[in-house]
């Protein structure tokens, strides 16, 4: 029997990262090694693009039927971007998979961090970053997509998510893919160990134990709840 149960429910882990930083290789990874990790697909209202599948990229909504789920309450968080195009989170969703023991990956930026913050306080932040801005120059450019105006709107973009990074619970650089892997996986696992996350802790009664010691007697676990232990002492 084991001495710690712990809660069923699954971690909210919300990962952010500057442009360029490589965080959607590095949740890409991740799910591939974690049967146990679920990405939160988020709800928009902006057209499906080619190669993308309703469901799978996104859930594909008119701008009317983004609006209703706000007002009804369906939408855990959402920004709107511009265009006037809606970007957000199902509410019904995320708590669905939470419940089953999932642990659920959101990628979402800073504001919405900020706001899964308010809602959640026990949500598991991490942003990830490259090594330098030097190499976010050399990752943009390597793109050859952007012009030069797109390139020092993400330059900026890039300096204020990084004045937020002390709102986080981790910082993660990514300048080996499999190493910052590894330390994600190393932070939900920390995470899972915390002690609010335990139920119950099968502890024996001290007396008993003494007793039973000095008889040569073996002794059965009595279930404890965790909010009954003096932590006082």
């Amino acid at each position: 029997m084991s001495m710690l149960k712990t809660k069923k429910r699954g971690s909210l882990i919300v990962i952010s990262g500057t442009t360029c930083a490589g965080k959607g290789t590095v949740i890409n990874k991740l799910l591939s090694r974690n049967d146990n990790l679920e990405l939160s697909i988020s709800y928009t209202s902006r057209k499906m693009r080619m190669g993308e599948k309703d469901g799978v990229d996104y859930y594909f909504i008119t701008r009317e039927e983004f609006e209703n789920k706000i007002k009804n309450g369906d939408i855990l968080e959402y920004d709107k971007v511009r265009y006037g195009e809606y970007f957000g989170t199902p509410k019904d969703k995320l708590e669905e998979l939470l419940s089953t023991g999932k642990d659920v990956i959101l990628e979402i930026n800073v504001e919405g961090a900020k706001n899964i913050k308010k809602l959640i306080p026990d949500v598991i932040l991490i942003f990830i970053v490259a090594p330098s801005m030097e190499e976010v120059k050399r990752r943009i450019k390597a793109r050859g997509v952007e012009t030069s105006e797109q390139i020092l709107e993400r330059f900026e973009t890039a300096y204020r998510e990084i004045n937020e990074i002390p709102k986080y619970n981790y910082i993660v650089v990514n300048d080996d893919l499999d190493t910052a892997v590894e330390k994600v996986e190393a932070i939900i696992i920390s995470e899972k160990c915390r002690v609010d996350r335990i139920e119950e802790i099968s502890v024996e009664n001290k007396e008993e134990i003494i007793h039973e010691f000095l008889m040569g007697k073996e002794y059965d676990n009595t279930v404890v709840k965790i909010t009954d232990i003096d932590t006082k002492n």
